[in-house]
């Protein structure tokens, strides 16, 4: 029996061929002795909702909480924009956050040398970057109650969405900042409005709480919008931001792409652990399933690979054999071997090209 089981969620558009780069790298860890991991696959999104009538089967949801770790492509496109809302394609991820109980979403914004250029941003404000957002995942105004539409006569509605935290939330994902922030430059800004919102002033308030039970870290507070452009003024202030489901979703996208191409970053989704140290955890890209180019061999597997070098890292704690990945992709890309999303010159390649190259210089 295989030490670590991985479920894999391929989805829908490119998911399903950058996943096949992640296929690709798992058998060869297998065949080698670097690693040993069984795979079980399922569906998710807009495959699923065409199978199953639901963004994700009940089925696959038990094989989802029964892995070691959830290995998931991206979700969506035009063909289910009319499905109904609550077995919309997107919905399957929001179930396997909840149900899994992901509270704690990791999302690098990392910038190789190789790819400064292609940057919206000058070289000298991006060459080095290195941010790590903390987005808590499970609460806040995607999930609160009520939410809903209300016709109120007239060709008058009325639209409620529910901004809800509790203390327990916002601790915890407060402490994964500062204890992720200990091992990096042990700076922490936690992101709220609580100049305008009652669940800012309590974000805050739990925040410098946690702060004062890691005297060796730097707390800073940052309004949430003055954060947006601090990131596009002078974005290597910062080295890990803390902030809630809704900041987090527009922040983390915000620094994406100050690293040249959302098709280059990669995230990590992590429960509590439980009483062994195990973690339910999912790893995804953070670009989408991009159904433009679905099924032209062109896709950038970068962030799925670098997705997978997370999960090496934070669920099977083989941080050299995550670092070695890591590594090579950045040497790839100093080779100046280029996906379409971040063509700036060198050699244009592929889906399974760059896959393979990545793959060429681990195996080196």
């Amino acid at each position: 029996m295989a030490t670590h089981s991985l479920f894999l969620l391929p989805g829908d558009g490119i998911g399903v061929e950058v996943m096949g780069e992640v296929e690709k790298l798992v058998a060869w860890l297998n065949k080698e002795g670097k690693g040993d991991f069984s795979i079980d696959r399922g569906l998710v999104g807009g495959s699923a909702y065409d199978k199953h009538g639901a963004a994700i089967s009940e089925d696959d949801m038990r094989k989802a909480l029964a892995a070691d770790a959830v290995i998931f492509g991206a979700v969506g496109g035009p063909k289910w924009d009319k499905v109904p809302y609550e077995v919309r394609p997107e919905a399957g991820l929001l179930r396997l956050r909840k149900d899994l109980q992901l509270f704690a979403n990791l999302r690098p914004a990392i910038c190789y040398p190789a790819l400064a250029e292609a940057s919206s941003l000058k070289r000298e404000l991006v060459e080095g970057l290195d941010i790590l957002i903390v987005r808590e995942l499970t609460g806040g105004v995607y999930f609160g109650e009520p939410k809903e539409i209300t016709d109120l006569g007239n060709g008058q509605k009325r639209a409620v969405d529910t901004q809800v935290y509790e203390t327990y939330e916002i601790d915890r994902i407060v402490r994964v900042a500062f204890d992720l922030a200990r091992t990096r430059g042990k700076k922490v800004h936690s992101a709220d409005k609580k100049n305008v919102m009652k669940s800012g002033v309590l974000w805050d308030e739990v925040a410098q709480s946690v702060a004062r039970d890691y005297s060796d870290v730097a707390f800073h507070h940052i309004l949430a919008d003055n954060a947006a452009m601090q990131l596009v003024r002078n974005p290597k202030q910062f080295d890990v931001m803390v902030t809630d489901n809704l900041f987090g979703d527009i922040l983390s996208d915000a620094a994406a792409m100050l690293t040249g191409s959302l098709g280059m970053l990669p995230s990590a989704s992590l429960g509590a652990p439980d009483a062994n140290g195990r973690r339910k955890a999912l790893y995804e890209p953070v670009h989408g399933s991009a159904p433009d180019i679905a099924g032209k061999g062109v896709a950038n597997p970068i962030a799925m690979l670098a997705s997978f070098a997370m999960a090496l890292r934070y669920s099977f704690g083989l941080i050299e054999l995550a670092n070695k990945l890591e590594a090579s992709i950045a040497a790839v890309l100093d080779d100046g071997l280029r996906t379409g999303d971040i063509a700036q010159g060198g050699k244009s390649v592929g889906t399974e090209e760059m896959g393979a190259a990545v793959l060429k210089k681990l195996a080196a």
